[in-house]
């Protein structure tokens, strides 16, 4: 299995799809790793080079408690495969991390599609009652050491969305959820120490010129609802696509409409 040594980490990553083609790197959420993709592989890397990599603390990355920057593990990998430029597909928490390497690093990249993710240094945005009540019982989980129970909680709330029940949902999807995450649990009390981009991202939004995709689904939590709009509106050549029956991961729980929005999206914008 391909490995990448990095100061602090040995970064799991892969890569799909012929090496002359448009790059693309793909950043998964905060309760999956790359296998979050999988579904999107064969349509995405027949005219890409795809590339994706399980960051520190999930997968099958090995990290030490040391000090990092996301952006740098993204461009050591890219680097190492070859790839100078790539548009940066991130969901979730990969989704800041794909603004921040954009705002960071923009020689390298050349187009940014963040999936229900925000800008970091977001301001703080209330939550509702049902809202507050879920991430009570995540803090409860986390203070008594029940990583699984943390585990299984926070793909409930994230996943498949505060007002919707594991019931109502396609199994194959629910069982998908907890599969990606669950993988994550080796990891559990390993603490990587990531260094933020200084100064963060939500002021300097407008600073991104080149073109955007930014999507969201409407069962997702209100501050992620709330990201959506602000990176709509702020970031000068920005999409947007809403998925009306998705939580916070549209590519897992409706995969071809995902694919089918991406390719589409990609190919107006010749990337």
């Amino acid at each position: 299995m391909p490995h990448l040594e990095v100061p602090g980490a040995s970064l799991y990553y892969e890569v799909d799809g012929p090496s002359d083609r448009p790059a693309l790197l793909l950043v998964h959420s905060g309760v999956a790793n790359l296998r979050m993709w999988d579904a999107q592989i064969p349509a995405l890397a027949a005219e890409h080079r795809v590339v994706r990599f399980d960051t520190r603390g999930y997968g099958l990355t090995e990290s030490q408690n040391l000090e990092f920057s996301n952006r740098a593990d993204a461009l050591a990998v890219l680097d190492h495969v070859g790839v100078h430029k790539a548009t940066v597909v991130g969901c979730s928490r990969g989704g800041t991390i794909a603004i921040d390497l954009a705002l960071e690093s923009p020689g390298r990249v050349l187009g940014l599609v963040v999936v229900c993710g925000g800008p970091s240094g977001f301001p703080e945005v209330e939550l509702t009652q049902r809202e507050d009540e879920l991430f009570d019982e995540l803090d409860v989980a986390f203070t008594s050491g029940d990583w699984e129970t943390l585990n299984r909680r926070e793909v409930a709330l994230w996943n498949f969305g505060p007002a919707r029940r594991e019931e109502e949902l396609a199994p194959v999807f629910v069982e998908t959820a907890y599969a990606l995450h669950a993988a994550n649990l080796p990891h559990a009390a390993e603490m990587p120490i990531s260094i933020p981009l200084d100064p963060p991202a939500y002021d300097r939004i407008s600073d991104i010129d080149v073109p955007a995709l930014v999507m969201v689904g409407d069962h997702d939590i209100t501050p992620t609802l709330a990201q959506y709009e602000y990176l709509l509106t702020s970031i000068p050549r920005a999409d947007g696509c809403r998925f009306r029956d998705a939580a916070h991961q549209p590519n897992v729980e409706q995969p071809d409409e995902f694919e089918r929005v991406l390719l589409t999206w990609l190919a107006e914008h010749n990337l």
